[in-house]
């Protein structure tokens, strides 16, 4: 996540100079009584919080119960962070809410099947418990991606430190575009400017485009509010309770995407949603298709993201 180590300048920041900080008294007053029971971590600057996260739970003895409660590390700035497949992730301090939760999930490696769907689940409905307006807007975009307008709004990004056969422990990255969409999305058009345009990314955007007020605060509160019952849920059940909801906030359900490895197209179909163990069900001329996540991107076939 490559960015200044200042906070972004002029009468637009100013105004918003109280919440360009996360309020640990009030993040934790809102995330309630399980704040106390996950340690939430906040630094100014890290080169990746999922490394730093990594590190520690390798270190854990190798068993279900090494780990009791998820660790939250939030940095203000990432100067190492990555998206999926290795991208950089660009934010400039203030405007992006950049995060990661360890944990140990009592389940065996072919048992995170789906997580990264779930995690998606749970932070739309963290994202919608905000005011925010349209919140039918806030929808998902396989495997890893929330979307606001169809334009990118969160990524998450899913490590595994260690499985055995009854337990895994894993990092979850997650940074959220919360102000500055402008800025962002001429950055990104920089540095794509000699990319092809079926390799693109989906366009960025930010929060503040449906909630006027975003605040780091209040998003932080929010996504870790609904990750807590949802890490839980997942640790006992897996996936499968999850599938109908991930299906029914699916952004591109019923539309003809194409799915590109290295910028190649390599399927194309209508989505049919996700299946129980989240992969992407795909209805091609040859029949229905059912693909993993791997190293495919996905996009809508006509060209829109």
């Amino acid at each position: 996540m490559n960015a200044s180590r200042t906070p972004p300048q002029g009468p637009a920041a100013a105004a918003n100079a109280a919440d360009w900080r996360i309020d640990r008294e009030r993040a934790v007053a809102l995330f309630g009584a399980h704040a106390h029971d996950w340690p939430i971590e906040i630094v100014e600057e890290t080169g990746s919080t999922n490394a730093d996260l990594m590190s520690r739970v390798k270190a854990l003895p190798r068993k279900a119960g090494a780990l009791p409660q998820p660790i939250v590390r939030v940095a203000y700035l990432q100067t190492a962070g990555r998206g999926r497949r290795g991208r950089p992730w660009y934010a400039e301090p203030g405007n992006a809410l950049l995060f990661s939760v360890a944990c140990v999930l009592p389940r065996p490696l072919e048992g995170l099947a789906g997580l990264s769907l779930a995690v998606g689940v749970a932070l739309v409905d963290g994202l919608r418990s905000l005011p925010v307006s349209g919140p039918g807007q806030i929808a998902l975009k396989w495997p890893n991606d929330i979307l606001l307008e169809g334009d990118k709004l969160a990524g998450i990004l899913i490590e595994t430190a260690w499985s055995t056969d009854d337990a895994s422990a894993v990092v979850i990255g997650i940074g959220t575009n919360v102000k500055g969409a402008d800025e962002l999305a001429a950055k990104i058009g920089a540095l794509n400017a000699d990319v092809p345009p079926q390799a693109r990314g989906t366009v960025p955007t930010a929060l503040q485009r449906a909630l006027p007020n975003a605040n780091l605060t209040d998003t932080l509160s929010a996504e870790l509010s609904a990750l807590e019952p949802a890490l839980q849920r997942f640790g006992a059940e897996g996936f499968a309770p999850f599938q109908p909801r991930w299906n029914a906030m699916h952004a591109y359900a019923g539309r003809e995407v194409v799915l590109l490895e290295q910028g190649q197209e390599v399927a194309r179909g209508v989505a049919a949603g996700a299946d129980e163990r989240g992969q992407l069900l795909l209805d091609t001329a040859a029949g229905r298709q059912s693909i993993a996540t791997g190293d495919v991107s996905l996009r809508l076939a006509d060209g829109a993201a």
